[in-house]
């Protein structure tokens, strides 16, 4: 019956999966997914309407990642202890304030409040799907006790994941476009609204179809250990995007790190004494396993990296709509749908490492053509071709990272195993956004510097601009302040200002560092490009010693994973 609790050792037998429960869990990591992929074409209105600075516009697409790579291990626990229905309804429920936070962010005021507002709404989304993600496949993977039956259900929850993918860009860039006309930089708030329904939709269907499932015997929560990775990766993160904006040798950002190391030393040690870790840290002791975690971090990172550069290029730097841009995240994401069922040949044919080699592998390439294609070409289709060839890269991999890591760990260990691949992966999409960004506007802020301090008379030009306020008046005034504001807010804000306007019917110039800023960060994102390519190549390097590495020792090897 709906909503009554069936545990794994309920005399009525083991719990099963029902279509009806599976609904729920495609329906939570389809609105999970949706919710994940929607400010990927949004960047350019975030930054228009928002007058947002480089690590601002960095936060607001890590905000959401954080929570999930800081509590996705602790939600899993919580699900297996407390039930997984009533953590699914949690998790929509949050994503759905989240969605309706950011909604509402102010259409005036305080430029730090406005995006605070934003970055809250973010957070409250990730926590929803922090709960969502983990609890989700423990719902098809508890209930389903044959490989085949596991295989099916996992194939349907995977279609549904790469499904909110592929979607959430289309709907964000149509909403942008047409939904509401009165204001186009401010019409991003309706794909919130979209994914606020989605949201709740999935709670009505968790709430009417999933059934309760719990696994507590043996399960406890290691708060000291959750307490302790989650100010490691908080600071880490921290660091790394505001290293660009407040310098690398700050004391906040020397501070962060410290204490990011000092927390990941804290972290070992409360593990190795745990009777209920985590993470079982002599998983890492295998080398196969280790070798397959170190490319699943590196290769994600490489794979968010890439779409993270697309999004800041096409909405930000080229200035498409929502809806030009989101032809690229199509292509980008709907490989992992169109190729799902020969993905999954693939790796019975090939086995999961062979497959995760050649997913990397054309991550590479794809990353690396993407990086030739200058961004004054001003074209999407250019830049659509490299990134179809990272999707598809991504989608061989996808499934295979985790199940290279079960393969590569003990059978009583599994779980665990797959569990830990999870939280790598998703410590990798977070690692994308955070690098790639401060990277790319360091190198975008230093190109300008030097251009400057080699162009007098560009340096002129821009003084000349800078006091054009002083001798306006009224609302021309007003306009003139935020434009010279937005061009010393860094390259992203000096390139969000038109290089000439309309006088009288005639073009005359205005900003002096248009060129200068669409030049700087053309260069500094076919970079970030590069150090993904780079980045996938390590990872299939990785993989390949992985491959060549025995899964697991031979007296262990005739026990089926799955037992």
């Amino acid at each position: 019956m709906t909503g009554t609790a069936v545990p794994s050792d309920s005399t009525t037998g083991p719990y099963r999966l029902t279509t009806r429960t599976l609904v729920a869990a495609a329906g939570g990591i389809f609105v999970a997914q949706v919710a994940l992929a929607m400010p990927a074409v949004l960047n350019g209105l975030f930054q228009q309407d928002l007058g947002t600075s480089a690590s601002q516009l960095t936060w607001i697409s890590d905000a959401y990642f954080v929570p999930v790579a800081l509590f996705t291990l602790a939600f899993g626990v919580l699900g297996d202890l407390h039930g997984r229905r009533r953590l699914l309804l949690a998790g929509a429920a949050v994503l759905a304030v989240g969605e309706v936070v950011g909604m509402l962010t102010p259409v005036s005021g305080d430029q730090g409040l406005r995006v605070g507002w934003l970055l809250t709404g973010q957070v409250l989304c990730g926590l929803g799907a922090a709960a969502i993600m983990p609890t989700s496949l423990a719902m098809v993977a508890a209930g389903t006790h044959t490989a085949r039956d596991r295989s099916r259900a996992i194939g349907v929850w995977a279609a549904a994941l790469a499904t909110g993918s592929f979607v959430s860009p289309v709907v964000g860039g149509f909403l942008a476009k047409f939904a509401f006309r009165g204001s186009e930089t401010g019409s991003w708030r309706w794909a919130f609204l979209a994914a606020a329904v989605l949201a709740l939709v999935s709670l009505v269907l968790t709430a009417r179809l999933a059934e309760e499932s719990s696994s507590p015997e043996g399960r406890s929560m290691d708060w000291p250990g959750q307490a302790a990775i989650s100010v490691a990766l908080f600071c880490l993160l921290f660091g790394t995007i505001q290293g660009s904006s407040s310098g690398w040798g700050s004391p906040l950002v020397v501070g962060a790190y410290v204490v990011s190391l000092a927390a990941f030393a804290a972290f070992v040690r409360i593990e190795h004494r745990s009777p209920s870790p985590l993470v079982r840290l002599d998983l890492f002791a295998g080398r196969g396993f280790s070798l397959t975690a170190l490319a699943t971090v590196v290769g994600m990172f490489g794979y968010l990296g890439c779409a993270y550069s697309s999004s800041i290029r096409l909405s930000a730097i080229q200035g498409f709509s929502p809806l030009t841009t989101s032809v690229a995240f199509v292509l980008l994401n709907g490989s992992t749908l169109v190729f799902a069922r020969p993905v999954s040949h693939l790796m019975e044919r090939w086995g999961a490492r062979w497959t995760m080699v050649t997913g990397f592998g054309l991550m590479a390439v794809g990353c690396f053509w993407a990086a030739a294609v200058p961004a004054s070409t001003m074209s999407v289709a250019l830049i659509a071709a490299p990134v179809a060839v990272v999707g598809l890269g991504f989608a061989l991999a996808l499934n295979a990272v985790s199940a290279a890591a079960v393969d590569a760990a003990p059978p009583h260990l599994a779980g665990m195993a797959g569990g830990t691949a999870s939280l790598l992966r998703d410590f990798g999409f977070t690692l994308g956004p955070a690098v790639i960004g401060s990277i790319a506007l360091s190198r975008a802020a230093d190109s300008i510097a030097e251009r400057l301090a080699a162009d007098a008379s560009l340096r002129q030009a821009l003084a000349t601009f800078s006091a054009a306020p002083d001798a306006a008046t009224g609302a021309q005034k007003a306009a003139l302040e935020a434009a010279v504001e937005a061009v010393q807010s860094g390259p992203l804000g000096a390139n969000a200002v038109p290089g000439t306007i309309e006088v009288d019917g005639t073009s005359v110039p205005f900003n002096p560092l248009k060129d200068v800023a669409f030049a700087a960060l053309d260069h500094a994102y076919a970079f970030g490009y590069v150090v993904c390519g780079v980045a996938t190549l390590v990872a299939a390097v990785l993989a390949v010693l992985a491959v060549s590495t025995p899964t697991r020792p031979a007296e262990e090897a005739a026990t089926p994973a799955h037992a």
